[in-house]
């Protein structure tokens, strides 16, 4: 069987929890010398951007303001992260 390693999330509220990938699986995706959490929030980050991209622009039938609220702040934080516009690392805009 594959080792794995055990990252932690912890929310706002302080409620936790934990999850296992496999060992080495993280590095994949850092730069030398990152750290394995920095690494896995900016997974984060991208993920729930795309996540809420695809809710707003890709969803059948009207988006709740709320929803494309939290869409914009979303792309907002994805830009002051990564230095690119969600729409250039998705390769479109709408």
């Amino acid at each position: 069987m594959v080792e794995t390693e055990t990252y932690t999330v912890t929310g706002p509220d302080g409620d936790e929890d934990t999850f296992e990938l496999p060992a080495g699986l993280v590095d994949v995706f850092s730069e030398q010398g990152e750290q394995k959490s920095k690494v896995i929030s900016d997974v984060v980050v991208q993920t729930m951007a795309q996540q809420a991209h695809m809710l707003v622009h890709h969803s059948q039938g009207e988006v709740p303001a709320d929803i494309q609220e939290m869409n914009a702040a979303a792309e907002e934080l994805f830009e002051e992260r990564f230095g690119e516009p969600l729409s250039e690392a998705l390769g479109h805009s709408h």
